[in-house]
């Protein structure tokens, strides 16, 4: 058995949410906070069987899409008045990062 830890965008958490429960996968749910952007995630915690490993992967990889952002390198509040802000740029945000543990023991109560 594994336990998958999948941090996902919230932008993609609905196309997720309703892909997991269409497979008929269980998971819980955990709102957390991106570090990057400080942008809104959700935490998904997924027991399966090591035969349907493969198969929740993909379910994940083809429901979490990575776009392109735009953001200011500098926050306004930071520079002096009259100080050039400059030109936003262009960063990828989104898409998912899983952890994959192996299971040793699970019970349910």
């Amino acid at each position: 058995m594994k336990l998958i830890i999948a941090v996902i965008h919230n932008r993609d958490k609905g196309r997720v949410v309703d892909a997991l429960l269409e497979s008929q996968f269980k998971f819980t749910q955990v709102a957390s906070t991106g570090g990057f952007l400080r942008e809104g995630n959700t935490t998904l915690l997924i027991g399966v069987e090591d035969s349907q490993l493969e198969e929740l992967l993909r379910l994940l990889e083809s429901n979490c899409r990575t776009r392109e952002q735009y953001v200011n390198p500098m926050p306004p509040d930071a520079a002096p008045i009259g100080t050039f802000l400059p030109t936003p740029i262009a960063v990828e945000v989104g898409g998912a990062v899983v952890f994959v543990l192996n299971v040793e023991r699970f019970e349910r109560f």
